[in-house]
């Protein structure tokens, strides 16, 4: 059973931070790469960070130097540390593999920037 449950979203004022965390099943988490995408409902979702087994991480123009995308491997937890947030930024965030696993996108964490 691949399971994927995004939590922490939330309304923010810009310039704001957030966390977010991704609890994983074993399944999905022993992939080589997790990441962070993010999308408006039926719209393609954009990856907007990711984060290898071996802690490589790589990021999306939109969000370098604004994000940090990291990992606890003893608790199947993916997280994305979001800062100076915009309203650019808003949208519905998911996790998953990279690439994904298009089955398996879990429910989302929605964030709301106001200006």
């Amino acid at each position: 059973q691949v399971q994927l449950v995004e939590s922490g979203g939330g309304l923010v004022p810009a310039g704001g931070s957030l966390t977010l965390s991704c609890v994983a099943s074993d399944k999905i988490f022993r992939n080589p790469a997790m990441g962070w995408f993010r999308g408006a409902p039926g719209m393609e979702r954009e990856e907007v960070a990711a984060i290898s087994s071996s802690g490589r991480t790589i990021y999306s123009d939109s969000v370098k130097g604004r994000f940090t995308i990291s990992r606890d491997s003893s608790k199947n937890t993916i997280y994305l540390s979001m800062n100076s947030l915009t309203p650019e930024d808003t949208a519905t965030y998911y996790c998953n593999a990279v690439p994904a696993w298009p089955a398996y996108w879990g429910q989302g964490t929605h964030v709301s920037v106001s200006s």
